[in-house]
């Protein structure tokens, strides 16, 4: 079965915002609803990488955000760092976390999330929990405050995977879906915000050309 993906994303008039850059590395802030890399539509030419290479025409990708998803990306500058930061993101040892909104209340107030997801094309372009064939998906999960009227709960996400679309699945395996989800949510939950609310706020690795240890921070802006 072929599989076709329509989606022609819109207009994003946001700009990016540079949180840090030295000559190695690039940090920014992600909008949201700006692809991180251009789709093969040609109407989804605006992107990250589009943007930034008219700028920086050597740069690359080390990782992406989803289209919804605001908040860090680290990109590099050279080749060189862009081998050593890829190698950190692969040996896991990059430390990524994000804050979101869920529906309702969650009663723990910590906890882990292990539920491994799979590709389902029948499902395109949304992913599920499968524990027979799923690749390992593992998400420590803290909230960080409850909110009423709807009820709500604000959640720091540390993944210690990087699965596609996995703290959203995650959110939705466990009984409360990210608000503003168009995939993993209900018809209530897609209304009760005009975005994704997911955001990358902090980001921890090595410089890979001094070796120091970094930590940068974003805030969240719901």
């Amino acid at each position: 079965m072929t599989v076709i993906d329509n989606f022609v994303a819109p207009a994003c008039h946001q700009q990016i915002e540079t949180l840090y850059q030295d000559e190695h590395i690039l940090l920014i802030n992600k909008p949201s609803g700006l692809l991180s890399l251009s789709g093969k539509n040609p109407l989804n030419l605006d992107s990250v990488h589009y943007r930034l290479a008219q700028i920086y025409p050597h740069i690359s990708l080390i990782h992406r955000l989803d289209f919804g998803t605001s908040g860090i990306m680290l990109l590099a500058l050279d080749k060189t760092s862009n081998t050593l930061l890829s190698q950190q993101f692969q040996a896991r040892t990059v430390i990524k976390r994000y804050q979101s909104l869920l529906a309702g209340h969650l009663e723990q107030d910590s906890g882990i999330i292990e539920a491994p997801i799979s590709k389902d094309k029948a499902l395109f372009p949304r992913l599920k929990v499968c524990f027979e064939q799923g690749q390992k998906a593992l998400s420590h999960f803290q909230v960080l405050e409850r909110l009423i009227n709807p009820d709500r709960s604000r959640l720091l996400f540390t993944p210690e995977t990087g699965r596609t679309h996995q703290l959203r699945i995650h959110s939705q395996f466990i009984g409360h879906p990210m608000l503003g989800c168009d995939l993993y949510g209900t018809e209530q939950t897609q209304v009760m915000a005009p975005r994704l609310l997911l955001h990358a706020s902090e980001l921890e690795f090595d410089h890979p050309v001094t070796g120091q240890r970094m930590m940068i921070s974003c805030p969240c802006p719901f």
